[in-house]
């Protein structure tokens, strides 16, 4: 075997390096529409007005607006499928939002563009960036300076790319050097993030800082150190003075006891969080995440302190998908996360939830509000007033109904062991979707704060549709810190084929959910076994983010 092997290995290597060459060699400039714009404001504005892309856009979002799958508050892309959110920011004044998207003249990932006044209403932009040399443009994360932004990212089968723009909407991008800064091969080994070989590093999505005037990079992937050397989450650092060559430091992660064997770190994003620092991530096995900690500037390392996940259950179908974050310039962040669907439609297939402000509101506790002007979508307040909830009667609340709305709910549960709210209820409940909450659970841990009573939420869209195409999801399960003392109070979004919840500022589930049934709009209330309180709760439906202005 060791004679058959030595007689082929070289011809194995002349094909792997003719195949290398080609690789190389071949030409992929995008098919999709491609623009240069002015760079002042004004004249951008101008040259957007008639722009082919940005009218094929609208058209698309007019033909989407009658589908039951695509929602009209939280965003989407026009007409194709989108993946990622990418290089979420702030820029003169306006929120950009970059994602993956992929145009019908080349079904390859670009970077999509919208930006926003207020987090909310999104206007279409051209893509940004198109690959090439690139086979495909993958995810990554922005760096806003005074004067330019800088995107790093992932280009499949190249290696980690930097492109900056410097115009007021960002419609113009030039990558550095022409090519990768960070190769994917390095003596004829590629790097990427799912090599098993023993190298230094695997490159992957990466994020970018500055520190004292110097770059940090991340690359986010995974190092095969876990039980019989299974891949674990690594992030590995990189370091440059000029955005074109970069030293590799180290990996950049310790302490990380809390994540899963076999989860990665891709879709990485760190920066500070209160006196702390947070690092956003996506596991390709157990999806959204992030982790707490304090960063050794002197050592350049980040020790892990807490752990939390954004998605409860597999990464799909239906669940929430990787993360985009900025600051939001008061220590917090803003994050968006895409979520992918439970069914393919004509419509939307990928959309993102709403803007999320992350806060610090202990030292290992991370608080959860949606963002944004939120309320100028509000119209036709309907409230409920205070009333008790008996027990194991479901009560359908009258005149609250609609696939496209905001609650507001102030809950009580006294005694009973579960309180259900129900939306896009069907009339005799053949579709719907359950919101179950539990209080006061596992308090008698001896871990648990003494100030604190650990609560459990579930979002359940097992019996949210009766299409055949429609894929259940189990129900996500979270649990949250409450206060003995206080209610439970909830905001729930529901929007077509999307709903989130947060609880109390301090946790949020979101799932895809298909009804089938043009009657499932129905709202109710239910307390299991004893009675409870509803304290409060206030509705409103939503009008669409592509009919109103902000």
């Amino acid at each position: 075997m060791k004679r058959i092997f030595a007689r082929i290995a070289p011809v194995l290597l002349a094909w792997a390096l003719t195949l290398s060459a080609q690789e190389k060699a071949r030409d992929y400039t995008s098919k999709a529409p491609r623009f240069t714009f002015a760079n002042s404001l004004p004249e951008q504005q101008q040259q957007l007005e008639n722009n082919p892309l940005l009218l094929r856009f609208r058209e698309a979002r007019r033909r989407q607006a009658a589908d039951p799958d695509t929602p009209i508050y939280h965003f989407s892309s026009p007409g194709v499928r989108l993946n990622d959110p990418n290089g979420l920011c702030f820029w003169q004044g306006r929120w950009h939002l970059f994602y993956q998207a992929q145009p019908p003249e080349d079904s390859r990932w670009h970077w999509a563009h919208a930006d926003s006044e207020d987090l909310i209403h999104w206007r279409d932009l051209p893509y940004a960036i198109y690959p090439n040399p690139e086979e495909q443009s993958y995810s990554g994360s922005v760096l806003v300076e005074e004067d330019r932004v800088i995107a790093m990212y992932h280009g499949r089968n190249l290696g980690n790319m930097v492109a900056v723009s410097r115009d007021p909407l960002l419609l113009n991008w030039e990558k550095v050097t022409g090519g990768n800064v960070i190769p994917l091969e390095k003596d004829g080994v590629k790097h990427h993030f799912l090599s098993a070989e023993p190298l230094p590093y695997r490159i992957y999505d990466p994020c970018i800082w500055k520190k004292d005037g110097v770059y940090y990079s991340l690359s986010g992937s995974v190092e095969y150190s876990g039980p019989a050397g299974r891949p674990v989450p690594a992030e590995f650092l990189f370091r440059s003075r000029d955005l074109a060559q970069w030293e590799f430091v180290h990996q950049f992660l310790e302490g990380d006891r809390f994540t899963q064997v076999g989860d990665d770190g891709a879709c990485p994003y760190f920066w500070p969080i209160g006196d702390r620092h947070i690092l956003l991530f996506f596991s390709h096995t157990s999806s959204a995440q992030y982790l707490l900690g304090d960063n050794d500037r002197q050592r350049d390392k980040f020790a892990a302190t807490a752990h939390g996940r954004f998605n409860f259950g597999a990464v799909s179908p239906g669940g929430v998908h990787a993360p985009s974050a900025t600051p939001d310039g008061n220590g917090g962040l803003i994050a968006f996360f895409n979520v992918n669907p439970a069914m393919t439609s004509k419509g939307a297939n990928g959309i993102m939830t709403l803007p999320r402000r992350l806060i610090l509101i202990g030292k290992d506790e991370l608080g959860i509000e949606p963002a944004g002007d939120i309320a100028s979508l509000r119209a036709e307040p309907r409230r409920v007033a205070a009333m008790t909830l008996p027990a194991n009667q479901e009560i359908v609340l009258s005149g609250i109904r609609g696939h496209a709305l905001e609650i507001a709910a102030e809950i009580d549960p006294r005694n009973a062991p579960m309180v259900e709210l129900n939306v896009l209820r069907s009339p005799n409940k053949e579709e719907f979707t359950r919101i179950l909450l539990f209080k006061n659970r596992n308090v008698t841990s001896r871990f648990m704060p003494p100030q604190q009573k650990l609560g459990v939420v579930t979002l359940d869209g097992t019996r949210a549709s009766q299409l055949p195409a429609a894929l259940s999801r189990p129900p996500e399960t979270a649990t949250v810190l409450i206060p003995p003392d206080e209610p439970i109070k909830l905001r729930v979004f529901v929007d077509r084929s999307i709903v989130e919840v947060f609880i109390n500022g301090r946790q949020c589930l979101a799932i895809r959910v298909h009804p089938g049934r043009a009657d499932s709009l129905g709202v109710s209330l239910l307390a299991q076994g004893q009675e409870a309180e509803l304290k409060a709760l206030t509705a409103w439906t939503m009008r669409s983010i592509h009919e109103t202005t902000p």
